[in-house]
């Protein structure tokens, strides 16, 4: 299989629901990731396109996706909330020739752009994807504009965001995250910024679920090429009806109102 099949399982149509799970390696414990068993078999059962996990809990469950439209990809970036100041730095814990023999479809890393370890990251998410190019493997880059070293640019309606999906393109992404920047507008400045497949993220768990739905609504309307949440998904009171919604969403085109009523949230 080369990467360019290896992308359409993980993005068919260019298009995808993809959950992240790798929260705990950074703080546990943490509310819907106690028992991963039961929540990938869920997510498996939603029909997600792929769940994003560090490297020990794609070893473990990887088994629970064979046979299914349901892939995963490694996350290899890491740092713990025990870090102190340098809690922000994501350092790499592996490296893309272990994806496959672990049961992973693609390679994931993070940046946080703006935070005093900048730099390095920058440099480990061009290594990471270097490898991932050389393995044949996708490659996934979290970027996110947070840090305190942020100096956005004045006519930026954005907040640096367009930036960060910018960075990740640049670096060799062949997909990214994006963060909902509030309005229509301003988020086409975002999904335009770089000629990838753009997922939005899902921030903290806060919000009904219709809300949380809408706003993917607006975001998909406005380019986002599906979603890649976690907290609004594994910390929901139903994470597989969550997780069917978007689907539907992203995939068949129902309206928020329309998901969130057929899956009964």
């Amino acid at each position: 299989m080369n990467k360019g099949e290896r992308m359409g399982l993980l993005l068919p149509n260019q298009r995808g629901v993809w959950i992240p799970i790798d929260h705990g390696a950074s703080d546990y414990p943490t509310p819907g990731l106690e028992d991963l068993e039961v929540l990938i078999a869920t997510l498996v059962d939603a029909g997600v396109n792929a769940i994003v996990a560090q490297k020990g809990v794609v070893s473990a469950y990887a088994h629970l996706c064979e046979g299914t439209s349901t892939n995963m990809v490694v996350h290899y970036s890491v740092s713990t909330r025990h870090a102190g100041p340098d809690a922000n730095n994501k350092v790499m814990v592996g490296h893309a020739d272990e994806t496959l023999p672990r049961g992973g479809l693609g390679v994931s890393c993070q940046v946080n752009m703006g935070s005093e370890n900048e730099a390095s990251m920058i440099q480990r998410m061009g290594e990471l994807n270097r490898q991932a190019l050389h393995a044949g493997l996708p490659a996934f880059g979290m970027v996110y504009a947070r840090g305190p070293h942020l100096n956005h640019q004045s006519s930026d309606l954005t907040q640096s965001q367009s930036h960060a999906v910018r960075l990740a393109f640049e670096l060799g992404c062949d997909a990214a995250k994006c963060v909902w920047t509030g309005d229509a507008t301003s988020f086409r400045s975002v999904t335009s910024s770089a000629p990838i497949p753009l997922l939005l993220a899902g921030g903290p768990a806060s919000g009904t679920s219709l809300e949380v739905l809408t706003m993917v609504e607006h975001a998909l309307g406005a380019g986002a090429s599906g979603v890649c949440m976690g907290r609004q998904v594994f910390a929901h009171p139903n994470p597989g009806a969550m997780a069917k919604a978007l689907v539907m969403m992203v995939h068949d085109g129902v309206s928020a109102q329309d998901a969130a009523t057929a899956v009964g949230l």
